[in-house]
């Protein structure tokens, strides 16, 4: 079988789409938080985790090891944090300081969150 008609059906592929202005596929990179952290070690270590929380959670009062970035994968949760509550949503992200907190799933389905922490070794 002779290569030749595959070859030519993919120029003739390439061309066209150039002819049509199509350009390649590209990744879409958003911001989402920027902030300053300046940790009192130099060595930490990252962990990152999915937390699923059940419709109607409500956490106890807590605080945790250090502050970091929180990402909302699906739902909507209430934050208490150092006096303030706040709500956020899908896609949304927040910064949980340290200082006790409290988080409750305001939606009807589970909500999911991802949790990005920094952590002296032990």
């Amino acid at each position: 079988m002779s290569m030749r008609p595959w070859m030519t059906f993919c120029l003739l592929a390439t061309l066209s789409a150039a002819a049509l202005g199509e350009q390649e596929p590209t990744p879409a990179r958003q911001l989402l938080l920027e902030r300053r952290f300046e940790p009192g070690s130099a060595e930490l270590d990252v962990r990152v985790a999915r937390m699923v929380l059940p419709k109607g959670y409500s956490s106890p009062l807590h605080t945790h090891e250090t502050p970091g970035p929180r990402y909302v994968l699906k739902g909507r949760v209430q934050v208490e944090e150092g006096g303030q509550s706040r709500v956020y949503g899908t896609g949304e992200v927040f910064w949980q300081s340290g200082q006790w907190t409290r988080t409750e799933n305001l939606g009807e389905e589970e909500a999911e969150l991802v949790v990005f922490e920094l952590v002296k070794p032990k």
